[in-house]
């Protein structure tokens, strides 16, 4: 009986030594996959806020000129909002959903009157 109790604690010791190694190569791998998407996705969205920016101005001149907002362009911009947002959150560890083009594209939220 007590060399049962004993070999339970030796393998108790010895399950927690392997999930312990192997939740830190798991974060090593993770951290490592964090570096390339820092890398390609952030390339990915600082050419695109380039875009944004000149969007943004059109649809400022379009609303001048036509008195209301174009919806399409907007809607276009939340689309890169929401991938900022995901990506910051990806590499300050908040979240572990990638941003484009490792996920799928997608909005958070609807264009609003």
């Amino acid at each position: 009986m007590a060399k049962k109790k004993a070999s339970k604690k030796v393998d108790n010791k010895v399950s927690k030594k392997i999930n312990s190694s192997s939740n830190k190569k798991s974060q090593r791998v993770e951290s490592l996959w964090r570096i390339l998407v820092a890398i390609v996705a952030g390339i990915i969205l600082y050419v695109w806020g380039y875009l944004i920016v000149l969007l943004a101005i059109a649809n400022l001149i379009f609303t001048i000129f036509s008195g209301r907002r174009s919806d399409d362009l907007a809607m276009f911009c939340e689309y890169w909002n929401t991938e900022a947002y995901k990506y910051s959150r990806y590499l300050t560890g908040v979240s572990n959903i990638r941003p484009f083009p490792f996920s799928n594209i997608e909005r958070i939220s609807k264009f609003e009157k």
